[in-house]
Parts: C-alpha cells; structure tokens; sequence
C-alpha cells in the first residue's frame, strides 16, 4: 500500500532529511586517503544521534552499522570495514536517520583524492541521472517516467545501470511501496500523487548492468569488475513540483 504523507508529516521528514545531509557534509570534509569506512560510521551514528535521531539501517533486518559502504566495483549495502581508503577509490556511501518516527534517505558518491577523467564523468553521470529523475517526480506523471529518463541517460553516455536493486518508498518505514526502478517505459507504473515519498536512487556502473551478492548476504558487487557510482535522494511529491528532502 502507497501511503501518503500529510503537510505535517513531511515537515517532520524534511528533519529527517536535514540530518542526513549533514552527515553527508561531514563525510565530505572528513573522506581521504587513509581514513577507514568504519571511521565513517561511526562519525554518522555519532551526529544523527546527536540530532536526536536513531540510524535508520543499524539493526535493520539484521545489518549490522549505521552506513553501507560501496567502495569501487560494490553496489550497494556493503559494511563498513577497517581497510584504509586509498588514493584513486570512489566509495558510495548510503545512510539514513529515523526522527520522531520518519527516516530520511539518501547515498553519494565520493572520489578519494583526484578521480581518473573517466570515474569523474561516471560521477558527473550519476549525479546527472538523479537529477533528472527527480525532474520527473511530478503530480500526475508514473514511476515509469522517473525510470526513463534514467536509463535513457545512462546508455547515452555508455553506462551500465543496475537493475537488481531499485528505489523505494520512504515513511514511517524506510522502505515503502512503491518501487522505483531506474528503468521503465514512460507512462507506466503507478501514478504519482501529491503526499507521496520516493527514494530515488539510480547506480550506474563503467561496464554492465549486472551484479551479484557476496556469501555475506549484504555486499552487492558489479559482476564484471567494474567501478559502480550511487547517488539517492529521499523526494516528496507536491502539487508545486519535486521537492528533495535530503539537502540542507
């Protein structure tokens, strides 16, 4: 069931938002060559609780930390670890916080020092594709229309998009109906309405669209090696156009 938020509800979830955000500027100042994810996670779980929220993935279907951590040819829902990150990696980094009962949602994708030119433009891409998913986040129009114009800028520009793992709605729950494929034909898919959250979350990749899932249960990786990029916000639609809900 799409459940739809109230006025004052989505004020509660743009604080949600705000939370996270601000643990993404943290990590923005903080990523460099040698620091560790685990370091990460613990600089996120140490701020939203500051806030006054809860991590929204430590514990959640048993994961065990507050971020997921993709570094290079990860996807997605990898755990933080202890290895330093060096010089040339790109690490996604997805997180969110629960306050008063609503999670804010929302991944990117940091270069470790000075990206090669082709993981800037895979980044520039996937930053791009977010974008205009968003645009797409209107009254009236269907999660097929989010989805398409996605993929159609990713194989524009050469680009893998994974299709194992999609977007979702966010609430109460973190993950609602509906899906948000980053794929579909336009027109299709439930129909947007005004008071609906969607997480948007498009993950492309310098090779295919295809993945697999370590003997972890969690770590999804690309399944030929390539570097995989993700870039997420949580969107609420309104009768005035998209709003994003994860920024400062």
């Amino acid at each position: 069931m799409i459940v739809l938020k109230s006025k004052d509800e989505l004020g509660i979830m743009r604080e949600a938002g705000r939370i996270v955000a601000e643990c993404h500027a943290r990590i923005a100042e903080r990523i460099a060559p040698g620091v560790t994810t685990l370091e990460l996670d613990a600089l996120v779980e140490a701020h939203i609780r500051a806030r006054g929220a809860v991590p929204s993935f430590k514990g959640h279907q048993g994961f065990p930390a507050s971020i997921c951590s993709a570094p290079n040819d990860v996807i997605c829902h990898g755990f933080p670890g202890s290895n330093p990150l060096r010089e040339g990696d790109v690490v996604s980094i997805d997180l969110g916080a629960l306050y008063k009962g609503y999670h804010g949602d929302s991944a990117w994708t940091y270069a470790v020092g000075r990206p090669q030119p082709a993981l800037a433009a895979l980044m520039a891409h996937g930053e791009e594709s977010l974008r205009l998913g968003i645009a797409q986040a209107e009254a009236g129009r269907r999660v097929g229309d989010i989805g398409h114009a996605i993929d159609a800028f990713a194989r524009a520009h050469g680009h893998g998009n994974v299709r194992q793992f999609t977007g979702h709605g966010v609430g109460r729950e973190l993950w609602e109906e509906p899906s948000v494929p980053h794929y579909g034909r336009p027109g299709s898919g439930p129909r947007l309405k005004s008071g609906m959250v969607l997480a948007i979350e498009p993950m492309l990749t310098l090779g295919g669209d295809e993945a697999f899932v370590d003997e972890d249960g969690w770590t999804a990786r690309t399944l030929d090696g390539s570097i995989c990029v993700q870039y997420e916000h949580t969107v609420a639609i309104t009768e005035d156009g998209p709003v994003v809900l994860t920024t400062l």
